[in-house]
């Protein structure tokens, strides 16, 4: 078994993470601070490797950093009992729950300002344009709560 060392670029293409990424995981305490080679550079192992495959598939099924944290912490922790686990499970189920609503009523709410203009013709005329100008017409609440990437 030969021992595996990875420069920081290395790592980020065996893990198709981005160099940022991996040094932002770093800043946040998600992955540790590496050794440093006698040159200053970065040195990973099979555990960094391991560790960010785990973070990485964490943030594909959406969840927050503070969640992984969290999931981090049980895994380093593997004499404790995964009731933890279970529980931050189930909110961040009926986190994804609450937001397919969302989305299902966002769905509905664009189908519907997609009806307003069903010809072509001019932008003055436009229904999508007006429908989206006459945000008096909107309860703020019912805005949604997108804003652009994570919960």
């Amino acid at each position: 078994m030969t021992l595996q060392i990875l420069k920081i670029g290395e790592l980020a293409a065996q893990t198709g993470s981005s160099v940022e990424t991996i040094r932002y995981y770093e800043q946040q305490n998600l992955l540790p601070q590496p050794a440093r080679s006698a040159g200053n550079y970065r040195i990973y192992g099979e555990a960094h490797v391991k560790r960010l495959q785990f973070i990485r598939h964490c943030r594909s099924l959406d969840m927050t950093l503070d969640e992984i944290r969290t999931l981090l912490n049980f895994r380093d922790t593997p004499e404790e009992n995964c009731a933890g686990v279970n529980t931050l499970l189930d909110k961040h189920i009926g986190h994804v729950a609450d937001r397919i609503r969302e989305l299902k009523a966002l769905q509905v709410q664009l189908q519907e300002l997609r009806s307003r203009c069903l010809t072509v013709q001019s932008t003055q005329a436009c229904g999508i344009l007006q429908g989206l100008a006459n945000a008096d017409d909107i309860d703020p609440r019912n805005l949604g709560s997108h804003s652009g990437g994570c919960h």
